[in-house]
């Protein structure tokens, strides 16, 4: 399949908790090869987060900032500190022509070429919104698993860019959808592995809600931050982004900013979800949607410009 062709799949969650794979406009790709994987540093430690910047070649040393809220019932929210890194899969090692092996492949087309990525500061929410905040400044509460802990489902990206319009003009600041690359750089957090603490799954139990754990949403923040203390950035619900959806990232903004050119019926998902298996919760990993859908395993985190 040519790396500009997205994967449609439909998803549904019946009363008697069957589910299938995707969800309509999703593209989730093939199985990865964890193990193949290059450039695997582990996770740096948290007050030491090295971050090379662009076009230079000394490491700059850098802490996650404050963590504030501008209300009471307003999300907590985590300054990001500036910084730069190398956003998507490495390419595909060379494949040996004497030899019968398969061929490795390293992420997906979609998430190539890896591309290095300059991020202004700016804050994110530590959780998902939850159904309390939203109600606080929507007055409705449109999930199907209910509770004031539980993050807000069901929601499209039209109603997410409703609710980041209320809270701002209630609290007088700017608040907004993440761009994609804000979003993955916030979730690796300084790692460049497949996941946000390594290369295995097998402490995905740890840091995230899947498929053979959970068969629902469940309270932010009972599984491990990474190292920017954010909670469920790999699971729980799918969160929006403010771009548009292109099959790759050939000619991908490099300045953080959201690629707003594309397809922009669908918008682009990150972050992965109760429904699904540990392959599809690695942090370079894209998914998209119409941006009117509304799924029980779609919610949103906020971003903030300072």
């Amino acid at each position: 399949m040519s790396s500009s062709t997205l994967f449609v799949k439909l998803q549904t969650n019946s009363q008697a908790g069957l589910r299938s794979l995707l969800c309509l406009g999703l593209f989730f790709l093939s199985d990865f090869a964890i193990s193949q994987v290059s450039n695997t540093d582990s996770l740096l430690p948290i007050e030491g987060v090295v971050i090379p910047k662009a076009h230079t070649n000394q490491p700059k040393t850098i802490k996650p900032g404050a963590v504030y809220k501008d209300c009471d019932d307003c999300p907590e929210m985590v300054e990001i500190p500036e910084g730069s890194f190398l956003m998507g899969s490495p390419p595909d090692p060379e494949q040996d022509p004497f030899s019968n092996a398969k061929p490795v492949k390293v992420g997906e087309d979609s998430e190539k070429p890896q591309h290095r990525v300059d991020i202004q500061t700016f804050a994110i929410g530590k959780y998902e919104i939850t159904q309390e905040q939203w109600f606080a400044v929507m007055g409705n509460n449109p999930s199907s698993n209910k509770g004031r802990t539980l993050p807000v489902e069901n929601v499209s990206w039209d109603d997410a860019q409703l609710f980041v319009q209320k809270l701002s003009q209630k609290t007088g600041k700017k608040y907004r959808l993440p761009s994609e690359a804000e979003w993955e750089y916030a979730a690796r957090a300084g790692s460049t592995s497949a996941y946000p603490w390594g290369n295995s799954n097998a402490e995905l139990h740890v840091y995230a809600w899947f498929s053979s754990i959970a068969n629902t949403t469940n309270p932010v923040g009972l599984k491990n931050p990474n190292q920017f203390g954010l909670h469920d950035m790999i699971s729980n619900v799918f969160e929006w982004t403010e771009d548009c959806v292109n099959p790759n990232y050939s000619g991908a903004p490099t300045d953080g900013s959201a690629w707003l050119s594309g397809n922009c019926s669908l918008r682009v998902l990150r972050g992965g979800s109760w429904v699904n298996d540990p392959q599809h919760l690695r942090t370079a990993i894209r998914s998209g949607n119409t941006s009117s859908n509304r799924s029980n395993y779609i919610g949103l985190r906020v971003a903030r410009t300072p």
